[in-house]
């Protein structure tokens, strides 16, 4: 389902809407168990977030409790693993919980506190987490942040204080050593580079497997012909991007969203993800970027400030993003039942045009 109140208004976008009344009531069921002390647990205010939660259903709701004689309420957050229209091939829902966990205990990564985990699909259709609710605003993506919406209308300096904030963010996840995240590995090779890059190769396989997107699958094998030779290791968050940050009211990030593909692929693949997609959110939809938001030189020069990582071969992560983008664009069509030949251009082109600049 999807809500609209003209061009500039945010959208309900996620797999599936249920009956948030009956939701209101098995959860405040489950949370009693989890809080031996409460009485009284109820749930309120239940709602989906605008603009995002596509891949996963997300919904936001607070719950009060009397416990002892004190009143407590709580925000929170569930997010129950996809059953259907699903957009990754690989299942790494609890693997993301895993993550956030990592790095809410770390600190140096900001995140909701993870509270539950719930393997038990009776409950709610499927597994699902509970996070704690992070107050802020979200520069969600449709429609575009650099065109409609709060960003917009905010001052150039605070605009800088939060592109300084989320690129420092990004960076941070660098920081994280890979040898407590080794829960992280996937098949494919034996370190995390080959196993990125065979995650993808099975994507495609996934979404083509009658192999007709010979376009895709050749500039693919000329991306991986090109390099490239720098391969720091690294924490892959998996969608780097400013829409999947919660911004505070001083302009700083709150929290960092959406750890749904991660990996052990490496520091730059993140990046590229991220440059990748501001250009997407920019240039690339004609809208001139907004004063305040740092350039690609800037973004590039703070996160190896930051990150104590060389940038070095940025440009073919970068496309390596884009040919990403592209096979999640045939998935996601073919989630909304469009035409094969719905896509403006043919898969695979976009990444092309990048690979002749390497």
């Amino acid at each position: 389902m999807t809500v609209s109140k003209g061009p500039a208004a945010a959208a309900i976008v996620v797999p599936q809407v249920r009956d948030l009344a009956e939701l209101a009531l098995t959860l405040a069921q489950w949370l009693g168990a989890r809080v031996p002390d409460a009485r009284s647990l109820r749930v309120s205010n239940l709602s989906y977030p605008l603009g995002a939660g596509m891949s996963h259903e997300t919904i936001l709701f607070d719950a009060c409790w009397r416990e002892g004689t004190t009143d407590r309420t709580q925000a929170m957050v569930v997010r129950i693993k996809p059953t259907r229209h699903t957009m990754y091939r690989d299942d790494l829902f609890e693997t993301q919980y895993r993550l956030m966990r990592l790095m809410h205990d770390r600190g140096e990564v900001r995140v909701a506190r993870p509270m539950w985990f719930e393997t038990d699909a009776s409950i709610l259709g499927a597994p699902f987490f509970v996070m704690e609710k992070v107050s802020g605003r979200v520069a969600v993506s449709f429609p575009p942040y650099s065109k409609h919406g709060w960003l917009v209308e905010s001052a150039p300096a605070d605009r800088r204080r939060m592109w300084a904030s989320a690129v420092g963010q990004l960076a941070a996840i660098q920081r994280v050593p890979v040898a407590q995240a080794g829960f992280l590995e996937l098949p494919g090779g034996p370190n995390g580079f080959d196993q990125e890059v065979n995650r993808w190769w099975r994507f495609i396989d996934w979404v083509d497997p009658a192999r007709e997107r010979a376009l895709l699958r050749n500039t693919f094998e000329r991306l991986l012909a090109a390099g490239p030779a720098h391969r720091p290791e690294g924490i892959v968050w998996g969608d780097a991007r400013l829409g999947n940050m919660m911004i505070g009211p001083d302009f700083t990030v709150a929290a960092v969203m959406d750890w749904e593909q991660p990996s052990l692929g490496g520091a730059l693949h993140d990046l590229g993800w991220w440059l990748q997609s501001d250009h997407s959110q920019t240039v690339a939809q004609g809208i001139t970027p907004l004063e305040g938001m740092g350039t690609r030189d800037e973004t590039i020069a703070l996160w190896s400030e930051v990150s104590g990582k060389s940038a070095a071969d940025i440009d073919w992560y970068q496309a390596f993003a884009c040919l990403k983008m592209e096979c999640l664009g045939i998935r996601m069509a073919a989630i909304r039942e469009m035409p094969p030949n719905f896509v403006s251009t043919e898969p695979g082109s976009r990444t092309a045009r990048l690979l002749e600049s390497l």
